[in-house]
């Protein structure tokens, strides 16, 4: 371990400076020789370095998604060559080129982390050595080494025998309990965030092997971090602690506000969306335009939670635009469907079927209301007697149920002579 922290020792001394400079500050408020100020030193480092790494994080999170995309995409490269390995090899390089994606981008954070880390464990080494290094002279290593953290020296290990802990004027017992209680406070941590990413953040509709390599590194880091961990100095695990509550804290916001789309967590935040917007009927910031416009933007190839929460805005008069924005139409419901089809439209309504008796009835009653040309008699008016003989020659015969030959199936006309063939 020293050797691979001697390989970080040109990043030594800035970040010796960068605790000395902290110290400065929080001795003048807890005492220059308190674990609280060589403490929060280490934590202020921690925080220091977290935030300069955010532009890194946010790239892990895109190559992060991106690789989940590509899943899919995968698994046909390898059902396809699964007996050409370099072929798979070579397409798999290929499907990366054309997407733009780095699988390695996910890395990016603990890669970079990793140099301030190893510098920092050379500088507590140091210091637990009684050797100066960076910028911390000797007076500064003699108050570094008085800095106890709830009773454990800030250069102090799980591994350390009773002689070792004596020279740094503390107790073994204690130095144990205190590093025990912060390596299982830091494997869990680490299981947490993982775990969170695993179960909330993770599109759900995709089954691949990544994610079973994702299930099995939510149990190993933990594990590793235990292991590795009995033999970290107390200002080292405080350093590790930090920075994995700062982690997972970054990631319960990222999860919160800007989720995976397909995952339990997209669900959740649509859902709150949805009743802002109901509410102010209207999109309020910035992160939500850009949901909102990326989901418009997918058009038929959003997802369950997607086409919920598009439908839902329509059902209650609002349409989403390109632009992320949502504006009241009364033709929302007809404008903006799920799968590119109208959802609002009127069904259009098919007239019921009338029966027999009905129909004789309307016909009845429009004779009735038929309006009269006058006083006068028409012809169906006149009496019978007075009708002449082809008239009554001429009108059709009802039979007993009071329908005519011609309503009965018979031909109305004049009808065609039969040839003689057929007499």
């Amino acid at each position: 371990m020293d050797t691979i922290a001697s390989l970080f020792s040109f990043i030594t001394t800035p970040v010796s400076w960068v605790i000395v400079q902290f110290h400065t500050v929080y001795g003048a408020l807890f005492g220059d020789d308190t674990g609280w100020a060589w403490g929060l030193s280490i934590v202020s480092l921690v925080i220091l370095i977290r935030i300069c790494l955010i532009p890194l994080f946010v790239k892990q999170i895109k190559a992060t998604r991106a690789m989940q995309t590509l899943q899919p995409e995968m698994k046909k490269i390898q059902e396809r060559y699964k007996n050409d390995k370099q072929r798979q090899s070579e397409e798999m390089m290929k499907l990366y080129k054309e997407t733009g994606t780095n699988p390695l981008s996910s890395c990016l954070p603990i890669l970079a982390q990793s140099p301030f880390f190893f510098a920092l464990y050379h500088v507590l080494n140091s210091i637990a050595n009684n050797d100066t290094v960076g910028v911390i002279n000797e007076s500064l290593l003699a108050s570094a080494q008085k800095a106890h953290i709830f009773g454990a020296p800030l250069a102090a290990t799980f591994t350390d025998t009773a002689a070792e802990a004596s020279a740094l004027d503390a107790s073994i017992t204690t130095v144990r309990i205190v590093t025990a209680v912060m390596i299982v406070l830091m494997s869990l941590s680490q299981f947490y965030t993982q775990r969170q990413l695993m179960t909330k953040n993770v599109d759900t509709t995709v089954k691949t092997p990544f994610m079973q390599q994702q299930k099995m590194l939510m149990y190993i880091f933990p594990i590793m971090f235990a292991v590795f961990g009995i033999n970290f100095p107390v200002g080292v695990l405080v350093y590790w602690l930090t920075t994995n509550v700062w982690t997972m804290g970054q990631q319960m916001y990222v999860i919160h506000n800007n989720p995976t789309p397909g995952s339990k967590a997209q669900a959740a935040y649509l859902e709150r969306l949805f009743k802002h917007v109901t509410r102010h009927g209207k999109t309020r910031s910035r992160s939500e335009r850009a949901i909102v416009k990326a989901i418009v933007a997918k058009g038929r190839d959003r997802n369950e939670y997607e086409r919920k929460f598009i439908t839902g805005l329509s059902k209650e008069g609002l349409a989403a635009q390109a632009d992320g924005t949502v504006v009241k139409s009364e033709a929302s419901a007809v404008a903006i469907a799920e799968d590119g089809t109208p959802t609002g439209a009127p069904k259009r309504q098919q007239p019921k079927r009338q029966t027999k008796a009905q129909r004789q009835s309307g016909a009845k009653t429009a004779d009735d209301t038929e309006p009269k040309a006058g006083p006068s008699l028409t012809k169906s008016d006149e009496p019978e007697d007075t009708k002449p003989a082809a008239a009554k020659k001429a009108a059709p015969k009802t039979g007993a149920g009071g329908r005519s030959k011609a309503q009965s199936g018979q031909r109305r006309g004049q009808q065609r002579p039969k040839s003689p063939s057929k007499k």
